[in-house]
C-alpha cells in the first residue's frame, strides 16, 4: 500500500486545534472554549510570521503551544517549547509527535532552561505571549537567542514606563529594541534584536525576573 501523502499546513493546523480543544477540558491550556474562539488565537499567533527572519524557534511559557506550534507549522523551523507545568509539557510533546514537527519540549522554567548549554544563545527567534511585564519577558527570551536573533514580544496595552523599561533593559541583556509594530487596537509586537552575548547572570534565579523587572519602577 502506498504511503499516505503528507498533510497540508492547514490540515495540520486544524489537527492541532482539535488536540488543543480536547485537552483544554482538563488542562486549561487556553481561554478559547470552542473552534471559533480558538481561530482568533491561531490568527493572532500567525501575525508574527512577518517578523520572523530565521530559526530555530523557542517559545517561552508555551502553555498550549501558542504561538510556537502554529509558527513552527508555518515556517518549518525546529522549535523548542519551554513549559514548566508537567501536564502541559506532556501535551506539547504529544502534539510535536502527532504533527511530525521537529523540536522538543523543555519541561522547566525559562530561568533554568536559558542557562542550559543546549539552549542558551542557540535560537534565531524567540516568542512569548504577554505572561508578565515587557522587561521580564525580555529577560526570559533574549538569553536563548544567538547574535542577530530576534525576540518577538506580543503585548496588549503598554504604558510609557513599561516601554522605556524594556528599551533600557535590552542593552543589559545584549539586545536592543528595534521596533514596536501595532497589530490592532492596543495590541502590538515589540521586536528586540540580539547584538551581543547575554551576561551569564541573566536570566536571574527563578521568580526574580517577575518580582523585580529590570528597569521598571512603579
Amino acid at each position: 500500500m502506498p504511503a499516505s501523502p503528507p498533510l497540508s499546513e492547514s490540515a495540520l493546523l486544524a489537527r492541532y486545534a482539535e488536540l488543543l480543544l480536547a485537552a483544554n477540558r482538563q488542562l486549561n491550556l487556553t481561554g478559547a472554549r470552542d473552534a471559533e474562539a480558538l481561530a482568533d488565537h491561531l490568527r493572532d499567533a500567525l501575525t508574527l510570521l512577518s517578523d520572523i527572519t530565521d530559526g530555530p524557534l523557542v517559545d517561552v511559557g508555551s502553555g498550549g503551544g501558542l504561538p510556537g506550534i502554529p509558527l513552527a507549522l508555518a515556517t518549518g523551523f525546529e522549535v523548542l517549547l519551554v513549559e514548566a507545568t508537567a501536564k502541559k509539557a506532556a501535551f506539547l510533546t504529544r502534539v510535536l509527535t502527532e504533527l511530525g514537527l521537529a523540536g522538543e519540549v523543555a519541561a522547566q522554567r525559562a530561568e533554568v532552561a536559558a542557562h542550559d548549554p543546549r539552549y542558551r544563545e542557540r535560537f534565531g527567534t524567540a516568542t512569548a505571549r504577554a505572561v508578565a511585564s515587557a522587561p521580564t519577558v525580555a529577560e526570559l527570551t533574549v538569553p536563548f537567542l544567538r547574535i542577530g536573533g530576534r525576540a518577538l514580544l506580543q503585548r496588549g496595552t503598554l504604558d510609557e514606563a513599561e516601554r522605556q523599561a524594556v528599551a533600557d533593559a535590552a542593552p543589559m541583556l545584549g539586545a536592543r529594541l528595534i521596533a514596536e509594530r501595532p497589530i490592532d487596537g492596543a495590541r502590538r509586537v515589540l521586536i528586540l534584536e540580539k547584538v551581543a552575548p547575554t551576561p551569564q547572570r541573566f536570566p536571574r534565579r527563578v521568580g526574580v525576573p517577575e518580582k523585580r523587572p529590570l528597569c521598571l519602577h512603579r
